[in-house]
């Protein structure tokens, strides 16, 4: 039996392989992020258009709805380091396409909605089988600090990625895309070099509509997963407020690209100190009922928001939906990564990753086309006030979420 001193902490970055896989989700998400704010000012300062940030979401979306079934077919058939280190390379590949759109000076919008789309659909792709192949990394009772760690990696960079693309940005969309194309780079190559190799999965299942649709139909019998994907979708989805973030900046706080990325900043600041306290302190009781809690608190913080007319009162509002969705998220993917049989984690990772899109690209298609007809202060706190509802109405719709005590049946 492992003492907790081996089961929490830094015992996780003993594991070599872990530590690649943890570079890889950094140098990702600091190249998402940084190429998220700068397409956010770059598009908005092209269109002043509300509705054309709602399509960026959009676009961003809608790959990884249409190919769910496939990406998960694909981490569950094929090596998914492989899997996952191709789909990092593409990512690259569309961001020098950005930065060669910037090069020829603009131009038609739609090269950057196609080249957004070659992005989703690369993170759809990329999320299953990585999702599927953390639990596989580190030993069963090194799980949940694993997640902790991960998640704490990528919001780090989610921390820096916002504040050192508004800083590239200064000098030009040019760098900020070249900065994150390289970095896209670099961590395909650190996925490359994982040296786990799974056993061998037999023969690769066939392509059947059975096949495809296992991870849905396993959801479905699962009221504890079901409730705690769903209830993620729904906050984000009807809260969000990031898509808006470059009309606050501009419009209500008048902060410019720098206040921008501090602004987009402080969800992922949140998130952080949320994730390595449950990395050396994971929940071990009430789970269930601390996720629906943290989705209330997300909830009211975006109200706060909607309503501020202060930099420092924004950014600590958005450093909180942070922090209760950090909660929610490390509760979501313990249910859905730590009790999934590992020939299913694919299909399974792949549904969740819809969930996670729409509550985030398809959120900021909602939020644009709602603030476009009501205006962005009063989308974000009418959005806040319905996912306050929706922590509300889930706790009567899914008692087996509400009442679900550990992270982990077998803990």
């Amino acid at each position: 039996m492992m003492t907790d001193a081996q089961t929490s902490g830094w015992a996780v970055f003993r594991n070599g392989d872990f530590r690649l896989f943890g570079a890889a989700r950094f140098l990702s998400g600091l190249s998402y992020q940084m190429q998220a704010v700068a397409l956010g000012w770059f598009v908005y300062d092209l269109t002043g258009s509300a509705l054309a940030l709602g399509l960026v979401g959009l676009a961003g979306f809608l790959p990884a709805m249409l190919s769910a079934l496939v990406s998960g077919h694909v981490a569950d058939a094929y090596e998914r380091r492989l899997v996952g280190a191709a789909a990092f390379g593409l990512q690259a590949v569309a961001s020098f396409g950005l930065l060669a759109y910037a090069l020829s000076g603009y131009g038609m919008i739609w090269p950057i909605y196609a080249l957004v789309v070659i992005v989703g659909t690369a993170r759809a792709f990329a999320n299953p089988a990585l999702q599927a192949l953390l639990p596989t990394l580190v030993p069963a009772p090194l799980f949940g600090s694993a997640i902790a760690w991960n998640s704490s990696l990528w919001q780090t960079a989610s921390v820096m990625g916002p504040a050192v693309g508004g800083l590239l940005y200064a000098l030009g969309p040019i760098v900020v895309f070249a900065a994150a194309g390289t970095s896209f780079a670099l961590a395909s190559l650190c996925v490359a070099l994982i040296r786990h190799r799974p056993a061998p999965l037999g023969e690769r299942p066939a392509i059947t509509w059975e096949a495809l649709s296992a991870g849905i139909l396993y959801i479905r019998s699962k009221p504890v997963v079901l409730g705690a994907i769903s209830l993620d979708l729904f906050a984000v989805l009807l809260g969000g407020a990031t898509a808006l973030l470059p009309i606050y900046a501009a419009e209500v706080l008048h902060v410019g690209p720098l206040g921008l990325g501090a602004l987009r900043s402080m969800p992922a600041a949140g998130a952080v100190a949320t994730a390595v306290l449950l990395a050396y302190r994971p929940l071990r009781r009430h789970a269930g009922l601390r996720m629906l809690r943290a989705v209330m608190v997300f909830g009211i913080a975006t109200v706060a928001f909607g309503l501020s007319t202060s930099l420092p009162l924004s950014m600590a509002c958005l450093f909180v939906t942070g922090a209760a969705d950090m909660i929610s998220v490390y509760v979501r993917q313990s249910f859905v990564q730590g009790e999934t049989p590992d020939a299913m984690r694919g299909r399974v990772a792949a549904v969740n990753t819809v969930f996670i899109g729409a509550s985030n690209e398809l959120g900021e298609f909602e939020s644009g086309v709602l603030a476009a007809g009501i205006g962005a202060v009063p989308a974000v706190v009418l959005g806040g006030g319905a996912t306050i509802l929706v922590a509300l109405l889930w706790g009567r719709l899914f008692p087996p979420l509400r009442d679900r005590d550990r992270l982990l049946t077998q803990s």
